[in-house]
């Protein structure tokens, strides 16, 4: 990418700034077609920013962008929690930023963009990804809890895929989920582990009081207790997503990923680390 600030056009709706803690909020995102989308965390300290994760497309992080000049300080640093394009998918706006992320992330984000992937998966901002689009790439790898600055400390953990972050903001009693909490829709373990997703879940339930998850409105750990639960569900149901009781996901959006993740976890139980079929079926590619 050039050394140049990032121009473009800037989506409307793309999401709204709320206050958490002093210095701490999240940006509610959009999915582009009205329903919740990618949240943001964004905590701002007298050095500069620090952003959870980037939303899915240049356009809605330049809407984030405009927003965040009401600081007054720049955008220092960003925290991928994964490699999905949820997560980076606006990063070329934030040129200037530290990026920080896992070794997977970082080996993920050094091949070819699979736009077409991308456009059906995140339909909404489709017209984003063209050919100039293009991703960030992992300025420092994180492989052991940091703290970044004084108040946000990058956390790894395991579970919606092999390798993932969070971030803990232990002052203001805040953890920042990104992908690996979605509240309100169906988690997409197509290339994670169910199980160990739910374990991860019950590790952060005692994190903090706060949690701004990846997807979906701000929470408590009772939220968390519903995810993991759901996914010991996927892990239980033995290959049949008729298996899976009701619960409070009875509500959520994209049940239809109850396929992939079923199938992802008997894939797994059979040592076979491979796509779901059901998933190459949503992109397209089966």
């Amino acid at each position: 990418m050039p050394p140049t600030p990032d121009v473009g056009p800037v989506a409307e709706d793309a999401g709204s700034l709320e206050p958490i803690a002093p210095g701490v909020w999240v940006w509610l995102g959009t999915d582009g077609r009205g329903r919740p989308g990618p949240n943001v965390g964004v905590i701002v300290e007298d050095d500069g920013i620090t952003l959870v994760d980037t939303v899915a497309a240049p356009s809605a992080a330049r809407a984030l962008n405009n927003r965040l000049q009401r600081f007054g300080v720049p955008i220092r640093r960003v925290v991928y929690t994964s490699s999905h394009v949820e997560s980076v998918g606006g990063s070329a706006v934030f040129w200037m930023a530290a990026r920080y992320g896992r070794p997977q992330t970082s080996a993920l984000l050094e091949q070819p963009v699979p736009v077409e992937a991308y456009r059906r998966l995140v339909p909404g901002y489709a017209h984003d990804y063209d050919e100039e689009f293009a991703t960030r790439p992992v300025s420092h790898v994180v492989d052991a809890a940091a703290w970044l600055t004084p108040l946000v400390c990058a956390v790894p953990v395991r579970g919606h895929q092999d390798q993932n972050l969070v971030v803990l903001v232990p002052s203001a009693g805040v953890l920042f989920g990104g992908a690996v909490v979605p509240f309100g829709t169906t988690p997409n373990a197509y290339d994670g582990d169910p199980e160990a997703w739910a374990d991860t879940l019950g590790e952060l339930r005692d994190q903090a009081p706060v949690v701004v998850p990846g997807v979906g409105p701000v929470g408590g750990p009772d939220r968390l207790t519903a995810v993991q639960a759901y996914l010991y569900a996927v892990t239980d149901a033995d290959g049949d997503p008729r298996r899976i009781p009701d619960g409070p996901w009875d509500d959520w959006t994209d049940r239809d990923l109850d396929e992939v993740n079923v199938e992802r976890a008997t894939r797994l139980a059979g040592d076979d680390h491979g796509v779901p079929a059901a998933m190459l079926r949503r992109l397209g590619l089966a």
